[in-house]
């Protein structure tokens, strides 16, 4: 088995630690007990290879031998081949797994997105821009409370779906977005009630505060 090698920057600001993205990646690399390390790159000043490994200047990005791969839901996607731990072998557990893993990023995420850039930016509950973004959101987040309300895993066994769409939902509970959620809510603290999670947030954390 080869090394794998998990890219992160070397420092954030304050305000996204614990939601950068290679927490989802150490998290579904602890679920599965693989063994990795991790490496950074310049947060501030970034260098030519970076762009090689991930062309829009972002991280993480993983190594695994020969292959380099971006974006967290392939890194993912690319860890179930790996462990039936994050994804099960039978044809229809995948297929739930996969559907509910872009569903995590293409259905949830890409409302929560806009939205939550609206609020880091600070703009008010009452900016005309942000009144659509809010009713996207919603509406998306009231479909996934009466799924959440039956059953405790997205597709069966824990799996990367319920990495990805509890840490988008976790995300948006920050920002009190899942009030009118009790079920989204009950998940997202089963899903980081695990070790795993509990694990890797507390490495990226540590990995961030080692460069303040």
């Amino acid at each position: 088995m080869t090394d794998l090698v998990l890219t992160t920057f070397d420092w954030v600001p304050e305000t996204p630690r614990g939601h950068v993205r290679d927490l989802r990646v150490r998290w579904a690399l602890e679920e599965a007990g693989l063994p990795y390390r991790v490496e950074s790159v310049p947060f501030r000043d970034r260098k030519a290879g970076h762009y090689v490994h991930q062309p829009f200047g972002q991280v993480p990005w993983l190594v695994d031998g020969d292959i380099s791969i971006f974006e967290t839901g392939a890194i993912l996607l690319h860890l179930g081949e790996r462990s039936d731990k994050l994804i099960p072998t039978d044809p229809h557990g995948r297929a739930l797994v996969t559907e509910w893993t872009f569903a995590a990023l293409n259905s949830i995420e890409m409302a929560s997105v806009p939205w939550s850039i609206m609020i880091f930016s600070g703009f008010p509950a009452d900016t005309p821009a942000r009144k659509p973004l809010d009713a996207f959101l919603k509406a998306r987040v009231q479909h996934m409370e009466p799924i959440l309300l039956q059953r405790e895993w997205l597709a069966g066994p824990f799996s990367i779906a319920d990495i990805l769409m509890a840490d988008v939902l976790r995300l948006i509970d920050r920002f009190d977005g899942l009030a009118e959620q009790p079920a989204c809510r009950a998940y997202i603290a089963r899903a980081t009630a695990r070790p795993a999670f509990r694990k890797a947030l507390a490495d990226q954390m540590a990995h961030f505060a080692r460069a303040d």
